[in-house]
């Protein structure tokens, strides 16, 4: 299952509107013990994010879904608002942030990175 983007998606992301701001939807499926791993990530990730003026929208741990098929509900969902794709590719590619990326993916066996368009801004 697909864990960490790679070059030739990342490539795509930003050539499709490289100063288009831009939520990123997580859905996370965390491995056993996961969970605690992924907030060792998240208190690496967030100065990080901060530093390319991103900020976490939200973060949540999934119950019981109330509509979904057999292994379809997710763990967790991670919301992270970016001024743009290329805000989000220069923290990616940064190499401080490198340094803890290890954490997701030990956390992780599956997740979906969704770039999403605001619509509603609240």
């Amino acid at each position: 299952m697909a864990v960490n983007p790679t070059g030739p998606a990342m490539k795509a992301f930003v050539a499709a509107g490289p100063d288009q701001p831009i939520v990123m939807l997580n859905l996370l499926r965390f491995a056993q013990g996961g969970e605690a791993r992924y907030d060792e990530y998240i208190a690496h990730f967030t100065p990080h994010a901060e530093a390319v003026g991103a900020r976490v929208l939200y973060y949540g741990r999934g119950t019981d879904a109330v509509v979904a098929e057999d292994g379809q509900a997710w763990d967790a969902v991670l919301l992270v608002s970016y001024p743009s794709r290329k805000a989000f590719s220069d923290m990616v590619r940064d190499p401080g942030y490198q340094r803890g990326t290890h954490l997701r993916t030990e956390a992780l066996t599956e997740a979906v990175l969704q770039p999403t368009i605001p619509v509603i801004v609240a």
